[in-house]
């Protein structure tokens, strides 16, 4: 496999509706992985999550997390992240990154709805910084 380029790693992870799947760790160390909607911000990946899930508790605990994001068809490509959360709950951003999620992933009709949703109160902001990066592809040279 080949390394990505940034610029090739970033065209992976905007690439369609691909998940990522990021792990935690829970109250009591055992490993917690979840899918999770995101999109970029420059090198930052954001994602939204309800404070008392799982990931929204184990983030606001310890903010170290890993993402990867893979291609499930042949070449089997991925990212993965490794790297520091934090959480905003400002309102106004709420309602930014959950239309520019919703837009990434549902269908346009029910952007707005989805929208409201998830800017809620209690709902979170996560960005993930990323301090390490592995991005590889099976893809000839």
């Amino acid at each position: 496999m080949k390394e990505m380029t940034p610029a090739e790693r970033r065209a992976f992870l905007t690439h369609g509706t691909r998940t990522g799947k990021l792990a935690t760790s829970r109250h009591d160390g055992q490993p917690h992985v979840t899918p999770v909607w995101f999109v970029l911000d420059g090198d930052d990946l954001i994602f939204m999550t309800w404070h008392t899930s799982v990931k929204g508790k184990a983030i606001q605990r310890d903010a170290r997390v890993a993402l990867v994001v893979d291609d499930e068809t042949f070449p089997y490509s991925f990212v993965l992240v490794e790297g520091t959360a934090t959480v905003t709950r400002d309102l106004r951003s709420r309602r930014l990154w959950a239309r520019r999620i919703a837009s990434r992933y549902v269908p346009a009709d029910r952007v707005d709805g989805y929208t409201e949703r998830n800017a809620a109160e209690g709902e979170l902001i996560v960005r993930v910084n990323g301090q390490r990066w592995i991005a590889r592809s099976s893809m000839a040279e």
